[in-house]
């Protein structure tokens, strides 16, 4: 490490240089952004853990992680917990590698049993790696409607033809995507993240974040929600109600969030996080998207298996057909508890 060379704890007093760092970042994935760490902090009371490097004084790297403090998985610190990018962005190899050094001295302090840093190429070959993961990532262009499978084609103009509607808005239209994503989750058998999260995105992005609900005669039935950076409109959250899957509102939910991104003016729309070869990736292949391997990088303090909190693990499948079969208002209420210790 070059002698100038100096990590530390960032402050709010270095978030406008740090906000500045990164939007000077091709790379940036958005979710480096400074106001994020409010977020995990608001939304699951969480520490944030944001390392900075400088050169000179001046910035060369980043690394925000959060603090997970866990009953059934123990202390981590992660880069970025429930959302799909995160880690190191540095101006040098010699920076990352500073940031993560004193991300294991900082996991050392606090009796973490690993850092895990999600970054979409891998950045450290000497660290074990995960790549059970893939970003389905769909390229824009002016023609995207000739483009499209003619399946998807004709289960879009079903969806109108249904009289299906879609409304896009910010934080006025939370509840709305909050009840259907609520019972989607219960019905595949996950605990629900809080209505909270959801609300501390829209403040502190409202210039980048979007809700897109679908509706029945009034009635929201599909919704999701976009999170717009630079060159790309991503969509980290989506879910439809089951009993209207023969009106095919996730196609036409999606349709609206491709079409709004191009009318961001953005080159790519990256339709979330899939498991390859599983039912989310085989619907995101339809429209053309292709996967991107996600590595998922761990610095661990002792030798060991990799974590695996993933809902495919024999482990959790009691748990989750438990779930499945629980009311509605008792999975939204005890499912924030349960899923707040869950990166």
């Amino acid at each position: 490490m070059p002698n100038s060379l100096q990590v530390s704890t960032a402050t709010r007093s270095d978030s406008g240089a740090w906000e500045a760092y990164v939007d000077s970042r091709g790379d940036a994935a958005g979710y480096h952004s400074w106001r994020w760490r409010d977020v995990f902090a608001n939304a699951f009371g969480h520490e944030p853990v944001y390392l900075i490097a400088r050169e000179g004084g001046v910035i060369t790297g980043v690394l925000p992680m959060v603090q997970i403090k866990s009953l059934l998985f123990g202390r981590t610190l992660t880069s970025l917990p429930f959302v799909n990018y995160g880690g190191v962005m540095a101006d040098a190899p010699e920076a990352g590698r500073a940031l993560v050094e004193a991300a294991h001295e900082e996991a050392r302090q606090r009796r973490c049993s690993h850092v895990e840093l999600r970054h979409i190429e891998q950045q450290f070959p000497n660290l074990p790696v995960k790549r059970h993961k893939v970003s389905m990532r769909l390229a824009l262009g002016p023609s995207m409607w000739e483009g499209l499978d003619r399946k998807v084609r004709n289960q879009i103009r079903k969806a109108e033809k249904s009289r299906l509607t879609v409304e896009r808005g910010g934080e006025a239209l939370v509840g709305d995507f909050y009840a259907v994503f609520a019972r989607n989750m219960r019905d595949l058998g996950t605990p629900v993240y809080s209505r909270r999260l959801f609300e501390e995105v829209l403040r502190a992005f409202p210039d980048r974040a979007q809700l897109h609900i679908v509706r029945l005669n009034g009635t929201p039935v599909a919704g999701g929600f976009t999170y717009r950076t630079a060159s790309m409109v991503q969509l980290p959250w989506a879910s439809s109600l089951r009993a209207y899957n023969t009106l095919c509102p996730n196609v036409l939910l999606y349709w609206d969030a491709i079409q709004f991104a191009q009318q961001a003016g953005a080159s790519v729309f990256d339709m979330g996080r899939s498991t390859p070869n599983e039912g989310t990736f085989k619907f995101k292949s339809q429209w053309g998207a292709e996967p991107v391997p996600l590595h998922w990088e761990y610095e661990l303090m002792t030798p060991g298996a990799l974590p695996n909190v993933s809902p495919a693990n024999p482990t959790y499948q009691l748990a989750i057909s438990l779930w499945q079969k629980l009311p509605l208002a008792v999975t939204t209420r005890v499912g924030p508890m349960i899923v707040r210790a869950i990166p």
